[in-house]
């Protein structure tokens, strides 16, 4: 890479492709052979192992993963994520997010998939945590993830395994005597009004909680899989066609490789690996169509192109029939929602055709953290002046060649508020990786996942295992961690442990903290928050920004007009 120099224009466009629960085995670019890259960074690290307060650290102003982590969306209890788009938590509107420095810059914005980072606090139209709010112009998706009770079928995310109603290992219950009329009534009230509300949560989650939004509008209530990935590609290859004469930035946060798995009919039981395949090969497709687009259109030579992962692979996600619906981390440990190298090891291509070079790999450290200094730096915004801590680099210094290594020197690894690993690149040996992790999910300490609770959990002696001193690897030699350090097979064991904890002492005095959008009250669906489908109405923004509610507007529309969320319509888009 050194000595390529820069021909990009000067307001170039950024297209971030995100998948979910992607693990780095998958791919043929790190060993398999389902996708090819142009660069590939092969250290690359996610914000965080879960997908809420993973998101917040990529999208908003560097440094936000020390407000992530202590109170803002960074959970303290045991659920960690948004499950209901009727919650009150949500992304600050205080938050500085890479679409509000953009759209100041003259871009036009917008995510097309998955927001999960909140809707609205106290009226479902009050819309305090919306996209928009937060510099998108535009956005077709889910408010929340996918999830299992939203496909008919799938099982269910809210009942954990191994829940059995009786356990004749335990003693039985001492026998009650003859229990007066209103005593057992007085008993059996609160159980029929626990079971009935069980079924009524049961019964209408999915009419409720699962649906597609355009802008502020429901689209599609309750939602539909058929080719639910075709339609967000064609919004997103929609929207670059619609823009293609001026700057814009499109993130693109796929639904794919998530459970429920879905692949549309086309898709759908054509790999060799199942269900999980036939998502990753459609998954292959829609990158491949965004690449096709903007090559067609001659935006390529004028285009960032970033892919990755919010996390790694659920590897926990195993069928009763024994089918796999998560992915593989490959050689390295652990998952989806734990700090082990496989729960943020993740993947990282970029794609620029005459501004970076293709088939070449970068080993420096980097991590996904990074993307919002990068599409600031491209942008030409500046960043706005902060208190706060960088935690991310603008990435083009490596891929242009300008420096040999990003200014990452520690790396702090959180499942929700809670500090589990620290990384060290340390810069006196550039070819060491230390790592010291604190605790691990793991159950024995010597497992690789956490299959009785389905997904590894953040705290709680009963799912913990804490170390002290803590464990040290030197990934460099041990990437699978399969090894812990000693004082006799690592000569400056003390030294490193003594370096490491003493960046950890500065490192918790610079978190921040604020509201905590996590808490249970910030989780819970509230009643009064659910929205229903309004009709066909479209909501559009007006040149002042107020909301127009126009019924049947697509039957009006000239070709100069753009329409809200075109793929759910059969009419021919002026976007195509």
């Amino acid at each position: 890479i050194q000595g390529h120099t820069n021909t990009a224009t000067t307001a170039p466009n950024s297209v971030l492709l995100l998948a979910n629960d992607l693990g780095i085995g998958d791919l043929g670019s790190y060993g398999n052979r389902t996708l090819r890259s142009d660069i590939r960074v092969s250290r690359h690290l996610a914000a965080a192992p879960l997908c809420t307060p993973g998101s917040q650290p990529d999208w908003t102003l560097p440094g936000a993963l020390r407000s992530v982590v202590h109170g803002g969306m960074a959970a303290q209890s045991r659920v960690g994520v948004f499950l209901f788009p009727a919650s009150s938590g949500g992304l600050p509107a205080t938050e500085v997010t890479f679409a509000r420095l953009a759209k100041a810059r003259g871009y036009t914005t917008a995510i097309v998939g998955k927001w999960h980072l909140g809707l609205s606090c106290r009226h479902p139209r009050d819309f305090c945590h919306h996209l928009q709010v937060h510099g998108f112009d535009q956005f077709f998706g889910l408010p929340t993830t996918n999830l299992r009770d939203c496909k008919l079928g799938a099982g269910t995310v809210f009942e954990g395994p191994g829940c059995r109603c009786s356990d004749p290992g335990r003693p039985a219950l001492p026998r009650l005597g003859p229990l007066p009329p209103a005593a057992f009534l007085g008993l059996l009230l609160p159980v029929v009004i626990l079971l009935g509300g069980h079924f009524l949560f049961r019964r209408y989650f999915w009419p409720l909680h699962c649906f597609l939004m355009c802008d502020f509008e429901v689209a599609q209530q309750p939602l539909d899989y058929g080719n639910l990935t075709q339609r967000l590609t064609e919004e997103a290859t929609g929207f670059i066609r619609w823009n293609s004469q001026k700057p814009f930035l499109l993130l693109l946060s796929y639904i794919h490789v998530h459970t429920a798995l879905f692949a549309s009919p086309e898709f759908a039981h054509r790999s060799w690996h199942g269900a999980y395949g036939d998502t990753v090969e459609e998954l292959d497709w829609s990158v491949g169509r965004i690449l096709q687009v903007l090559d067609k259109l001659g935006l390529a030579g004028c285009t960032l192109v970033y892919f990755s992962s919010d996390q790694g692979a659920h590897v926990e996600e195993v069928m009763a029939t024994g089918e796999v619906h998560g992915g593989s981390n490959g050689i390295y440990r652990g998952g989806k929602a734990n700090n082990w190298e496989g729960g943020i090891w993740v993947l990282g291509i970029l794609c620029w055709p005459g501004v970076i070079p293709a088939g070449c790999e970068v080993d420096a450290a980097t991590s996904n953290m990074d993307i919002f200094p990068t599409v600031a730096e491209l942008t030409g915004a500046l960043l706005p002046h902060s208190p706060r801590v960088i935690d991310g680099w603008d990435l083009m210094l490596l891929l242009w060649g300008q420096s040999q290594r990003l200014a990452h020197e520690f790396l702090f690894h959180y499942c929700n508020a809670y500090l589990q690993a620290v990384r060290w690149l340390a810069v006196m040996d550039p070819g060491a990786c230390w790592i010291e992790v604190d605790v691990s999910p793991f159950r024995p300490a010597g497992a690789n996942s956490c299959f009785p609770t389905h997904v590894c959990l953040c705290q709680g002696p009963t799912h913990m295992t804490s170390y002290d001193p803590p464990l040290l690897f030197n990934l460099a030699r041990d990437p699978g961690e399969a090894a812990p350090l000693t004082p006799h097979t690592e000569p400056h064991h003390q030294a490193i442990l003594g370096a490491i904890l003493e960046v950890v002492a500065e490192h918790r005095g610079s978190v921040s903290n604020v509201p905590n959008q996590l808490a249970p009250h910030g989780l819970e669906a509230m009643p009064w928050l659910c929205r229903m489908e309004q009709g066909s109405g479209v909501a559009l923004r007006g040149s002042s920004g107020a909301q127009v509610e126009t019924p049947g507007l697509l039957e009006q529309l000239s070709v100069t007009e753009k329409p809200c969320c075109q793929s759910l319509h059969s009419r021919v888009s002026p976007w195509h």
